[in-house]
């Protein structure tokens, strides 16, 4: 919590509010009202007394009462605002500082493909800008479950469906999996279609899904395909609609983990060259459903082979590229727990040094936008 100073008292508990997502709510109408007040101050001291007025105010007057249109701020970020108003050293300084506060209450800014205000892009602390992701576990909340091997944590899905979606759009996952991009579009109020090659898997997938709460009462659909072949137009057709505005893929890491014994599955390509091809053709397949100047994230990793390392994921990146896309980022993820290693840190630490390799860390996750 911040230090108390004189004239200057926090306007809520931080690590309080930061635990319990407590949002101050203060009535609209009244605080634009004393925000424009604030720029007749003739001083930046007398600015500094007005702004600590309304820090008072906060917890009595501003106050939003039912039915009166309000306007809510993390008690953090609205106390920093007002912190740079005062901070100030010119009273020109501080009335930007105010304007770019009342446009934060007074207008919301958003891109063609994301629900972010830009005018309160402070706020998205916990949405990913840099591209190297340190994550330490994966989301274990609800229905997600790690049970099944080469799962992909669902902050990955999560993160791409809020940077490059809108609520109520529809995004379409050609490696289903036990359905977690299903399961984070439901509790991000996306619309999901989800393709999966196993059967079984398939069903075990639409279960979790189904026992997912479903908030926003979006679509989740999973049907079991091959996802180079499979209907994808069909399929949104028969939901109303023709098109998607994402496309999350994160395929087999070629051979690294057999899923199957399908010889459509990629984990049994008979080649790194014959892993490549199939990839082209599930590119090929979903290219069409894909909104122009919309987003296709791929996540995938590299793989060790005969004494070499194989650049899996950059292959595959080029296979994109070959077919049109646009690369828009590059992200490196970490993941120091693999199955495969958690309980051999040590056998893999003397095959690296006997090997004169490194031990995988990361993964890559590709973004792509449609030309």
């Amino acid at each position: 919590m911040r230090d108390s100073m004189p004239g200057k008292p926090a306007l809520l508990d931080r690590e309080y509010a930061v635990h319990t997502g407590e949002l101050v709510r203060l009535d609209k109408l009244l605080l634009l009202d004393t925000l424009r007040k604030l720029k007749s101050a003739s001083s930046t001291a007398a600015l500094r007394r007005a702004v600590g007025e309304l820090r008072r105010d906060v917890c009595g007057r501003l106050r939003a009462r039912p039915k009166t249109e309000a306007v809510e701020f993390p008690p953090s970020r609205l106390d920093d605002e007002l912190d740079q108003i005062v901070d100030s050293q010119t009273i020109e300084r501080a009335h930007y500082y105010l304007d770019r506060l009342v446009r934060a209450v007074t207008e919301v800014r958003t891109s063609p493909v994301n629900d972010i205000n830009l005018n309160r892009w402070k706020e998205y602390d916990d949405i990913q800008t840099d591209s190297l992701w340190r994550v330490d576990q994966r989301d274990g909340s609800g229905v997600h479950t790690a049970s099944y091997w080469g799962n992909f944590i669902p902050q990955i899905p999560n993160q791409m469906m809020r940077r490059y979606t809108k609520r109520g759009e529809w995004v379409l996952d050609v490696f289903a999996g036990m359905g977690t991009t299903l399961i984070e579009g439901q509790r991000l109020g996306r619309n999901t279609v989800g393709v999966e090659l196993q059967t079984d898997v398939a069903r075990r997938a639409r279960r979790l899904v189904g026992a997912e709460k479903n908030a926003h009462d979006v679509v989740a659909k999973l049907v079991a395909g091959d996802s180079a072949t499979v209907n994808c137009r069909s399929i949104l057709r028969r939901l109303g609609r023709e098109s998607v505005q994402l496309v999350i893929m994160h395929p087999p890491y070629f051979d690294i983990i057999k899923f199957s014994e399908d010889e459509r599955d990629l984990s049994n390509a008979p080649s790194v060259e014959a892993f490549l091809e199939m990839m082209g053709r599930v590119v090929d397949n979903v290219t069409p459903v894909l909104d122009d100047d919309r987003y296709l994230a791929v996540v995938i990793g590299d793989k060790y082979a005969n004494g070499e390392w194989v650049p899996l994921g950059f292959m595959t990146m080029n296979v994109v590229l070959a077919r049109g896309y646009t690369l828009k980022s590059i992200i490196v993820k970490n993941f120091d727990e693999t199955s495969g290693k958690r309980h051999q840190k040590e056998l893999w630490k003397y095959r690296a040094l006997a090997g004169g390799f490194y031990v995988f860390k990361h993964e890559y996750i590709f973004v792509f936008r449609k030309s």
